[in-house]
């Protein structure tokens, strides 16, 4: 934004004067001092001191004097090492504010970028429903996909399900041995609860009777030799528990530009690898399994095809990134998926670069920590989970309490309407905001609270501007603030607007949408403190009602985006 634009700026003029004083390709490193009363921006000169042998407040003062030019630099101080930049805030806020209300909803949208972003996110197993975990990973997922859309990359959100496999026969097993031919529609159950009835039922026989392991084997069998039966079995089940979870997906507002399924899958990269054999980046053991080895890279052997000639998942993943390139094509590729598979990814990378793949250095393994219940960890095979529909529901069901009670006079459908937007950005932001590789303990009842730094303070804070600016009705943005004054508070809130863009920008560098939680945050506590410490519309001029009523909309297209970015519905009232 206009901000950041001059702050490129003055970073420039201050390598030119550096590169005149003798440096050859400096460093220019800024700071955001840590009040304002230090300025607005700081740049450090003790790094070039030892080399153009003058101390740190000369080579400040030389700079200032160059500086001084700039009409957006109010004043320049020196202070010890760093030289200070008090910026003109007249002519800055005005471009801010004129910009942000040009850009109106589309705030924050970078140029395009000519670059394919492909996310690989949620791939579900088809013998259970969604639960929490899920939940993390569709809304890091999910945020990541809009934080680079609107960083101006091209995205291709793909789904991966995973269909097929021991795990799938299991449900299979014993929904055959104990179901009795029951449906969906007949038990009065979502498709795939009913499926994850059958998982945690397995698991419970099996402890009765160790012979199922073995039956399960034999039914994955057969699956593979596509016999008829156990097919027949496999697509009524897998429909149940892929209906069911779109259903889920529907409700938490996730979608996806592809889905791909393990069962077409499975198969791919066996030709790779025949291949790779060839060209001596495997090498096969007496047994006939066939390995690679990575401890050239300080990684250990791995082998990558079984000694009977059948796959294993890192052979399907090899196949399948190489058929994405082939069918989507990208500039880089994001796995979505929990740190228990880091070492996995850290040899999957390291096997696409020895196969040449020209992507392999493109490659990300977005990974994120375990989410956990006060009472302990989650286990699907013992049923010791939170379903991701069962919660949504819980968190319906608190927030719906809520606008009960503060208004009553409200249609059940508006209540109703109002607790579903309020419960999933409830829960999308706790799983946000929060380091993605740390663990997380999810507490439903900090996750709805509309005090502190959650994702109802947020809507609440956008619902209350939006009812201020239809109190205000229309108002004229021409020359009012021309000669007008800002204040601190005012400065401090515009100051922040400007800083969105370069959020969105670190957000997607660093795969954080964290970034945007606490930016978010920050931005409704200084728009907070404007609106407690200063009258708005009853303010002692016309000049000043005016641009507090544009700091107010652009904070309000700001909340509004930024909110997007985290799949998180805004309100308009509250």
């Amino acid at each position: 934004m206009v901000k950041e634009k001059y702050f490129i700026e003055i970073k420039e003029i201050i390598a030119k004067v550096l590169q005149e004083m003798g440096l050859s390709n400096p460093e220019i490193i800024s700071e955001i001092p840590p009040n304002p009363e230090m300025g607005d921006i700081a740049f450090p000169m003790f790094k070039f001191s030892k080399e153009l042998k003058m101390a740190p407040p000369q080579i400040s003062g030389i700079i200032k004097e160059k500086l001084s030019s700039m009409r957006i630099i109010e004043r320049a101080e020196v202070k010890g090492p760093y030289l200070n930049l008090f910026l003109n805030r007249k002519i800055i806020s005005k471009e801010i504010l004129v910009t942000a209300l040009q850009q109106n909803v589309t705030i924050g949208t970078q140029p395009d970028k000519n670059e394919s972003v492909l996310i690989e996110f949620s791939c579900p197993n088809t013998n259970k429903p969604l639960h929490l975990g899920h939940c993390r990973n569709n809304a890091l997922g999910d945020s990541m996909a809009r934080i680079y859309t609107k960083a101006g990359y091209k995205v291709n959100k793909v789904n991966l399900i995973n269909d097929r496999g021991i795990h799938i026969c299991k449900s299979m097993l014993a929904y055959k041995l104990f179901g009795n031919g029951v449906t969906p529609e007949s038990a009065g159950k979502k498709s795939d609860h009913l499926v994850g009835e059958y998982y945690v039922k397995y698991a419970i026989e099996s402890e009765k009777n160790p012979e199922l392991e073995k039956a399960a084997q034999e039914m994955l069998v057969k699956w593979e030799q596509k016999d008829p039966e156990t097919i027949e079995l496999w697509t009524t089940m897998n429909k149940w528990a892929v209906d069911g979870i779109k259903k889920t997906y529907n409700r938490m507002g996730i979608s996806f530009d592809n889905y791909q399924y393990e069962s077409e899958t499975y198969l791919y990269g066996k030709d790779i690898i025949a291949e790779g054999l060839k060209k001596s980046v495997f090498y096969k053991e007496a047994d006939g399994g066939v390995w690679i080895n990575n401890e050239d890279v300080g990684l250990d052997k791995k082998i990558v095809l079984r000694s009977d000639g059948t796959s294993i998942y890192i052979t399907q993943d090899i196949g399948t990134a190489a058929k994405r390139s082939e069918l989507f094509g990208f500039d880089k590729m994001i796995y979505v998926v929990g740190s228990e598979q880091i070492y996995h990814f850290q040899t999957l990378f390291a096997i696409f670069k020895k196969l040449g793949f020209t992507w392999a250095d493109n490659c990300y393994h977005l990974s994120y920590g375990m989410v956990n219940l006060p009472e302990g960890k989650m286990k699907s095979r013992e049923g010791k989970v939170i379903d991701a529909d069962n919660l949504m529901e819980l968190l319906h069901e608190m927030s719906y309490q809520v606008i009960n009670e503060k208004h009553p006079e409200w249609s059940v459908d508006d209540m109703k309407s109002t607790a579903e937007k309020i419960s999933l950005g409830a829960l999308k932001y706790y799983l946000l905001n929060f380091t993605t590789s740390k663990d997380v303990m999810f507490i439903p009842e900090k996750s709805i609270s509309f005090d502190g730094n959650t994702g109802p303070y947020l809507q609440y804070v956008t619902a209350r501007i939006n009812s201020l600016l239809i109190k205000a009705g229309d108002f004229k943005t021409t020359t009012a603030f021309d000669e007008y004054e800002y204040c601190e508070t005012e400065w401090s809130v515009i100051s922040k607007i400007a800083d969105f863009d370069s959020v969105i920008n670190k957000a997607a560098l660093e795969y954080s949408p964290l970034e945007i939680c606490s930016y978010l945050y920050e931005l409704s506590k200084l728009y907070n403190k404007m609106y407690h410490d200063l009258q708005i519309l009853n303010a002692d001029t016309e000049a000043a009602k005016t641009v507090r009523l544009m700091i107010t909309q652009s904070v309000h297209f700001v909340l509004k985006s930024g909110l997007n970015l985290l799949g998180i519905d805004s309100l308009e009232k509250m």
